[in-house]
């Protein structure tokens, strides 16, 4: 069931792996009516429980059965999907859901062609287990490559046992890239040096000439210039390597695309690692699309997305968000704070998936990218329970209020809780 506050959902003790050598793997048509079936155009927020009588609705019902990730379909409907809804991988998001809360026909998503997702939801409402549901639905696609950036450590439990089709991952819980992912500005930016100093002057031409670490610090040491800016230069660079992420032979775009779901596991990294081992991992799919070097269609998937935004991972992202559909790269963000995302990660998501919101920040931060198709006030239709959602979709331009499906694999991201630990010498 969706995890709650009320009923927290044990987490499985999965095994994991220190590098990616050693990584283990588990095996509208018409806008006015747009289902494409005639009849009055549907509500704003539509909700196909609350239409109990009629054609619709038994047209609806009778059209909805199908295989996640399956390449022939027979539904009505697909978010993401304006046309062509017969072919092409789709998952389940979950089920529509009616104003009393009872549920209808399932609703699908588009797993075919590249998208921008935003999922947002404040603290406990189920967005990390949205995540979660996307990621098993890609996981059982032909020909997608999902990735999860875990900067919580709580997708590790996605290979453990599931109630339904089996779904493949790897998880890598020391993960590496390769430092040339990094350009010279990336390198100062990264080590906090200003590219107009002496100590980043050098590690930019490091960085432009060598392809590991340790052959920066050889570049710095030969180079021509005061002993203190090269002492400088090469502490910083000692920092770097001291972190531990960057590897010769680190994750690269053929790693990362394989059929399983990938869990890039940078919980317990400081802010500049992790935001190096996200830059490295949407610089290698988006390049490897670019130049046509891997077959699959990535799919970046990052939880807590707000903390890559102030480091050197922005850039990244905002590619994949700008520029990602061209070379077929899908990006989806999860965020609890939509305020302190840059506007392009809002303005760019042609689907968003929201949770409750109670901050006034997080709700006008979506407001002011409010579609003009949408008849009411997003606030007015944001859910209250958990796993609650209400699905914007750019493609359709529609609106859904749906409840999310259950995971059929364990959800590691519940709070522990005092009651829940053992007898201790307590007083």
């Amino acid at each position: 069931m969706i995890p709650s506050a009320a009923t927290p959902t044990t987490r499985a003790i999965t095994s994991r792996i220190g590098s990616p050598s050693m990584a283990r793997s588990s095996s509208l048509n018409d806008r006015s009516d747009p289902f494409g079936i005639g009849g009055p155009r549907i509500p704003p927020l539509v909700a196909l429980s609350d239409l109990k009588v009629g054609p619709l609705t038994r047209h609806l019902e009778s059209q909805t059965q199908c295989n996640v990730g399956t390449d022939r379909l027979d539904v009505t409907f697909v978010i993401g999907r304006g046309e062509a809804v017969e072919s092409g991988p789709i998952g389940t998001l979950g089920s529509y859901r009616a104003l009393d809360g009872s549920r209808g026909a399932k609703l699908y998503l588009d797993l075919d062609g590249p998208h921008a997702v935003l999922i947002v939801g404040k603290r406990g409402y189920g967005k990390s287990y949205t995540l979660g549901v996307l990621a098993e639905d890609l996981a059982r696609a032909n020909h997608v490559a999902p990735v999860i950036v875990d900067p919580m450590g709580v997708f590790d439990t996605i290979d453990g046992d599931s109630d339904g089709d089996p779904v493949p991952a790897t998880v890598i819980d020391h993960p590496s890239v390769v430092p040339t992912t990094l350009d010279p500005r990336s390198w100062c930016s990264l080590l906090s040096l200003s590219p107009e100093s002496g100590a980043g002057s050098l590690v930019w031409q490091a960085a432009g000439e060598a392809d590991t670490v340790e052959n920066m610090r050889e570049h710095v040491s030969g180079a021509d210039a005061p002993r203190t800016e090269k002492r400088a230069a090469i502490n910083h660079l000692d920092l770097a390597d001291s972190w531990n992420v960057f590897d010769p032979d680190g994750l690269d775009a053929n790693a990362l695309a394989s059929s399983d779901v990938t869990v890039v596991d940078v919980s317990g990294m400081d802010t500049a690692p992790m935001n190096a081992v996200v830059r490295g991992v949407g610089e290698a799919l988006y390049r490897a699309r670019i130049d046509r070097t891997i077959d699959r269609l990535p799919w970046v998937l990052i939880d807590e997305a707000h903390a890559f935004f102030d480091g050197i991972a922005r850039s990244a992202l905002e590619t994949l968000l700008t520029r990602g559909r061209a070379p077929g790269v899908s990006v989806v963000l999860a965020t609890q704070r939509p305020s302190i995302v840059p506007e392009v990660a809002v303005s760019q998501s042609d689907i968003l998936v929201a949770h409750r919101l109670t901050s006034e920040q997080d709700l006008a931060a979506l407001e002011a990218a409010q579609p003009t198709y949408m008849q009411e006030s997003l606030e007015a239709q944001l859910p209250t329970e958990t796993g609650e959602v209400v699905v914007i979709d750019d493609a359709t331009e529609t609106v859904h209020a749906a409840q999310v499906r259950q995971r059929d694999t364990p959800h590691g991201g519940d709070s522990p809780r005092a009651s829940e630990m053992g007898s201790g010498n307590d007083v």
